[in-house]
């Protein structure tokens, strides 16, 4: 279809959770704009291997020869991987970002061409091989690695990051950007007769935690090099749409299989940890309304040091003094801001002193409740 009409396609039309076997570039322009939340990619890496390689002993290491990495100059991958990240910006939505992942010998000229399309680079991320292929000739360092750039669909994009579900994965630390995986060994590589069905399979942990991290269920994740459906597995785990492009048709076979035996997760066990920014804000003034803080309430601060009244209105009393529970927790430390949800205690039944907050956080429960 003409790409005049790209805007005139109606959403609902998308061949979701779907493989489109055809060239990457010419099944993209398919597709409508701002159709896609994410794209993530796993483009040939150009490898130039100019001869087979052999392990010590004499056996051929299985390396990546086929057809689709071979590209005839740096100048011609360059022009490829221009047009491919041409059609993802475009069928991103607004707020859209994009996962690329390569090697030491593209993704350096990947990240340059994402940078010239308008792309706007978040992190590179590393992927780092707990069980790598050592380097047999000895003539280098074991390139134990992969790097992963991600990258909103612009600068001004305000893109999805369930920073609080990264935390919750990582003990309550902080995820860094190196990544420690094991390559695809064992029951997780897929085979053909007993060969490697793929000679670049990810493992499904990577996009697990790229998936997690940048998408919500329901959320549309494009893959224009789909090879054995990694990114449409744990998509379909995970309750996210998706749409497969791979031009090799014993490819599409072997992920179409796999897809299908997989069983999604279900309802909430698809939910992740989430920060209070992104809960419903409530005011202080909510909760008296409603009757979780009554009037003439006495709150406290510091073992008792600071008393304060609640008025009609939400707002707080200390003698000739009035403010929000936010103005007043600074005025008595003599601060200049405060968080007034745990600086302000209420007392409990049982006489214990707790944080107003737990009257918010009912009143999110109650507020949740009838939403259900």
């Amino acid at each position: 279809m003409a790409a005049a009409n790209h805007n005139h396609i109606a959403n609902d039309w998308l061949p979701t959770n779907r493989i489109i076997m055809g060239d990457c570039i010419a099944a993209m322009r398919e597709l409508p704009d701002g159709c896609a939340d994410l794209v993530f990619a796993d483009p040939p890496y150009n490898l130039q291997l100019a001869q087979d390689l052999h392990r010590p002993e004499g056996g051929k290491v299985s390396a990546v020869d086929d057809e689709w990495d071979k590209f005839s100059s740096f100048a011609a991958y360059d022009a490829f991987t221009r047009a491919w990240l041409a059609e993802a910006r475009r069928i991103l939505k607004p707020d859209g970002a994009i996962w690329a992942i390569g090697s030491y010998h593209n993704v350096f000229r990947m990240g340059a061409a994402m940078q010239d399309e308008g792309f706007w680079i978040l992190n590179d991320i590393v992927w780092r091989k707990a069980n790598p292929m050592p380097n047999f000739k000895g003539t280098r360092f074991t390139n134990a690695h992969e790097t992963l750039i991600w990258a909103g669909k612009s600068e001004k994009s305000r893109y999805c990051f369930n920073y609080h579900a990264m935390k919750a994965m990582n003990d309550e630390l902080q995820m860094r950007s190196d990544w420690l995986f094991p390559i695809c060994t064992g029951g997780e590589r897929l085979k053909v007769d007993g060969v490697k069905a793929h000679p670049t399979q990810k493992p499904e942990a990577l996009l697990y935690r790229v998936l997690l991290a940048c998408t919500e269920p329901g959320d549309l994740v494009v893959d224009p090099f789909f090879g054995t459906g990694t990114t449409g597995a744990v998509a379909k785990l995970l309750g996210r749409r998706w749409i497969g492009i791979e031009r090799e048709a014993k490819y599409v076979e072997v992920a179409q299989a796999r897809i299908d035996g997989l069983l999604p997760l279900e309802g909430g066990m698809t939910r992740v940890s989430q920060g209070k920014r992104s809960e419903p804000r409530v005011a202080f003034g909510a909760l008296v309304e409603a009757g979780y803080v009554r009037p003439g309430t006495r709150l406290f601060a510091s073992g008792g040091k600071h008393v304060a009244h609640v008025r009609a209105d939400g707002s707080l009393a200390m003698g000739d003094k009035v403010g929000s529970i936010h103005q007043m927790g600074a005025a008595v430390q003599g601060l200049p801001s405060c968080n007034g949800w745990t600086f302000w205690h209420i007392e409990a039944e049982d006489g214990r002193l707790e944080p107003i907050d737990v009257k918010r956080t009912a009143w999110r429960a109650g507020l949740g409740a009838i939403a259900a």
